[in-house]
């Protein structure tokens, strides 16, 4: 760790020690982590992929699925976030760094009156990690805009794939599967009438207020949608809703959600959803599979 932190100072490179993991993930829960890594280029990431080969390292954006344990993380970090975000729009297409979030790009493209990303606006998390995950929501899913990937595997090689070679299906892409770092992301949108841009994002805001917890910390959508099913649902109908364990409850506004109510720690939420896993399970015969990644182990029923 010494060796790292030597080549950090050297190369000017951006990181903290021991810092608090509760200020970088939306469920607002976690002990410290070792060593956080703040790379602002390529460049600086390459040599720090290059620095770390053959070590485990977490590469973590705006945290919004994440769980870190109450004792923290006892390794290195690599943050890609507002550190490593920077766009650029012309005409019809977005080229932009990984860490851009979601929400301000989904809106950048609105102002310049493009269509495509709408879906995106209420999103938490980075354009990376949802390009990692192909997210989506509403009607539309990153699979459906995205034309260019530039990744970089844990040797610190860099290759650009097209939207199709990155295989995306329901919240999975060949660059999950293959364990590649992010870098930036090419778009194709389209021009469109302003007004109704921004009516379509005015509508998918207020009906993710109307029923998601969002005033309440949380991982987002705790559970995988199981084939021919919603996990809210299932939920629900199993006599889930509003179930408190402690700091943590399945959302009385929506039963997908875990939140945390009242300082919760990663135990309650872990128990919390072992005990909706069971219930489920016991009850209709369906494995509920957690969206939300537990970092650093795995979240199993």
């Amino acid at each position: 760790m010494k060796e790292l932190i030597d080549l950090l100072k050297e190369a000017s490179i951006d990181y903290r020690e021991n810092e608090p993991l509760n200020r970088h993930c939306s469920f607002k829960i976690g002990g410290p982590g070792k060593l956080l890594l703040l790379p602002k280029n390529i460049e600086e990431i390459q040599i720090l992929v290059r620095a770390l080969e053959g070590t485990s390292f977490l590469v973590l954006g705006n945290g919004s699925n994440v769980l870190f344990r109450d004792g923290g993380y006892d390794g290195v970090i690599m943050k890609l976030a507002q550190n490593f975000s920077s766009y650029r729009i012309e005409e019809d297409r977005i080229s932009a760094s990984s860490g851009v979030s979601l929400s301000v790009i989904s809106r950048k493209a609105a102002l310049e009156g493009l269509s495509g990303l709408e879906f995106a606006s209420g999103i938490p998390g980075t354009l990376g990690g949802g390009v990692i995950m192909n997210a989506g929501a509403y009607d539309g899913e990153l699979k459906d805009v995205v034309t260019g990937v530039t990744l970089m595997d844990k040797k610190g090689n860099i290759f650009k794939m097209s939207g199709e070679e990155m295989d995306f299906s329901y919240r999975d892409s060949l660059a999950q599967r293959m364990n590649y770092i992010v870098l930036e992301v090419e778009l194709q949108l389209q021009k469109s009438d302003y007004d109704k841009i921004w009516q379509k994002i005015d509508d998918f805001s207020i009906r993710r207020w109307s029923k998601q917890p969002l005033e309440f910390p949380s991982g987002g959508s705790t559970f995988k949608r199981p084939q021919g099913y919603y996990a809210g649902k299932l939920i629900q109908d199993a006599g889930l809703k509003g179930l408190r364990f402690r700091g943590a409850q399945v959302s009385p506004k929506h039963s997908g959600f875990i939140i945390n109510v009242d300082n919760a720690s990663c135990e309650d939420v872990r128990t919390l959803i072992r005990l909706v896993q069971k219930r489920v399970k016991d009850e209709y015969g369906i494995e509920l599979e957690a969206e939300l990644r537990l970092i650093n182990d795995e979240i199993k029923g």
